[in-house]
């Protein structure tokens, strides 16, 4: 299964978030932008050529921005709010408790600029806790697509989902490398059948999993690989279906080790069938400035970083 995950060219997630954009600008009239201040890097200008009347630019106001979305949702609009990941989570989390998630409003809160593959623009943009702040929430559901393809299909697919969203995606141009079809809310997706091993991967740290999985299958390892595009809610019987084969589980994910998926499999696994586990992810750190392939490196999430994770797993 692994030799058919291939890409021809790379594009980023935050694209595949603006074309389903302007698509959903085409088809759903109940649909609303909202942005603070950030249309070009959040690939909106298509949707609001075509929607003038369904777009609000509230400029550098996040927290406003939230409490607007709670009202247009409250009169039967479906508001989609954009800014970074950091300014859509750390900076507005006591409106999106109260305004969105407690009165369990139909808000989607779209984050681009997640995690170190932010790059360049350093540790204050680079949020690693978010998936955290907002799968505690309750009602919350939580999306981290992996390439431009899963990533329009998910934005189509939570403008038909009731209740608040938090979609999380990307800046850099990334494989694209999954096949076009209908996403499934908390649906994991298999994508390599083993039973030596499972890794689970989320966000960009698919592809990465994809390519270690390759180099580990080379060396006689059998990997079961599964996509977890939706940490919340969490596709449990699926995880626990392999981990009950593999006998292990390693997660690779774009966030901090506490607090993210990792987390979610590791209680998941604790309560319903305790198996050798190991997580590649940021460790308690602050990011910096630099490339996005130079910071998962110096952060241990490159792909030989999964390879050996997974190796030494497998001694346990």
């Amino acid at each position: 299964m692994l030799d058919k995950l291939t890409y021809t060219e790379k594009k980023a997630t935050r694209n595949g978030f603006g074309d389903a954009m302007t698509e959903l600008g085409r088809t759903n009239d109940k649909v609303v932008a909202l942005c603070a201040d950030l249309v070009g890097s959040l690939k909106i200008q298509t949707f609001i050529d075509e929607n003038p009347e369904r777009f609000i630019q509230v400029g550098i106001a996040e927290a406003n921005m939230i409490g607007i979305a709670a009202g247009l949702a409250t009169a039967g609009k479906i508001p989609f709010t954009t800014t970074f990941a950091n300014f859509s989570t750390g900076r507005v989390y006591d409106q999106i408790r109260q305004s969105v998630a407690y009165s369990d409003k139909n808000v989607k809160i779209c984050a681009s600029h997640a995690g170190l593959t932010l790059g360049e623009d350093g540790a204050t943009h680079q949020i690693l806790e978010d998936v955290g702040m907002m799968k505690m929430l309750p009602g919350m559901t939580v999306i981290n697509p992996c390439d431009y393809n899963q990533t329009k299909e998910a934005t189509l697919a939570i403008a038909d989902h009731h209740g608040p969203v938090y979609l999380r995606f990307g800046r850099p141009g990334w494989p694209v490398f999954m096949p076009k079809g209908k996403f499934e809310i908390g649906k994991a997706l298999k994508l390599n059948e083993g039973k030596d091993i499972t890794i689970v991967a989320t966000g960009h740290m698919v592809w990465y999993a994809v390519e270690a999985a390759r180099a580990l299958e080379k060396k006689g390892v059998s990997v079961e690989l599964i996509n977890i595009h939706t940490i919340k809610p969490l596709d449990a019987p699926a995880i626990l279906k392999s981990v009950k084969k593999t006998g292990r589980c390693l997660v690779a994910e774009e966030h901090q080790m506490a607090g993210g998926l990792g987390e979610s499999i590791a209680s998941l696994l604790a309560r319903e069938n305790p198996a050798p586990m190991a997580m590649v992810a940021v460790n308690d750190s602050f990011g910096e400035s630099g490339s996005p392939d130079q910071l998962l490196e110096k952060y241990g999430l490159s792909i030989k970083d999964i390879e050996a994770a997974a190796k030494g797993l497998l001694k346990r």
